[in-house]
């Protein structure tokens, strides 16, 4: 049994969402976000990094989405091709793409202000194109299926970006203007395709996301905890 640290609409949604698609068994334990839950003593002996998520297993803590992800690929000898095989190089370059750079450049735009807290509006205009950059790339990946499964055999990527694809529509509140899912077709394709599993519903319900998480999210109405 796997104990997922979460928070509603954090990152831990990624892990939730590939438990759930690998039907690993799992409890979800809150990280009170408002009580400041993340930083307490108990949860920096799992996470000393202070963010959500963190796992545990039957061999201790994890921590870092990416590396949580691969884990349980290997786990369960699913969501991943094969080590040796020809597809394990585009997976592996495209999952840590995705996770150093366009995860963590998301975060960024979330948090301008551990960044550049003199200059929080210049550094957001800055990741808009880069932004858009990164997803033009994506878009032609995930159209090629160059390290994506597709809609009926997603892989980890598959699951990962598609969780990053609804929060630039939410968040920093009101100020999602320069972000449209729709100029990205494969992109739109994916986010419907994912948002339709049962392993997604599951985790809509489990953190109050709706019915259209990710092709045309809302803000969530979590049954408990919060997602800021």
């Amino acid at each position: 049994m796997i104990t997922l640290h979460y928070a509603p609409d954090n990152a831990s949604l990624i892990l939730r969402l590939a438990l759930e698609e690998t039907r690993m068994p799992y409890r979800a334990i809150l990280v009170d976000r408002r009580a400041g839950g993340q930083s307490s003593a108990e949860y920096l002996r799992l996470n000393p990094v202070g963010r959500i998520p963190a796992i545990e297993t039957s061999h201790g803590a994890m921590f870092e989405t990416a590396a949580c992800l691969l884990w349980i690929t290997e786990e369960t000898g699913q969501l991943a091709p094969a080590p040796g095989t020809p597809q394990r190089p585009d997976f592996l370059k495209w999952l840590f793409f995705i996770s150093n750079t366009l995860h963590a450049e998301l975060r960024m735009l979330f948090y301008p202000e551990k960044y550049a807290p003199e200059a929080e509006a210049a550094l957001s205009n800055c990741l808009h194109d880069t932004l858009n950059g990164h997803l033009a790339l994506l878009d032609k990946a995930v159209a090629a299926r160059e390290g994506f499964g597709g809609p009926d055999a997603p892989m980890a990527t598959d699951l990962y970006l598609s969780i990053l694809l609804r929060w630039p529509a939410l968040y920093p509140r009101g100020q999602s203007g320069w972000y449209d899912l729709a100029k990205f077709p494969a992109l739109l394709a994916l986010a419907k395709a994912v948002e339709a599993r049962p392993s997604m519903t599951a985790c809509s319900m489990a953190e109050g996301l709706g019915s259209t998480p990710l092709s045309n999210p809302s803000l969530p109405t979590p049954p408990e905890g919060s997602a800021l």
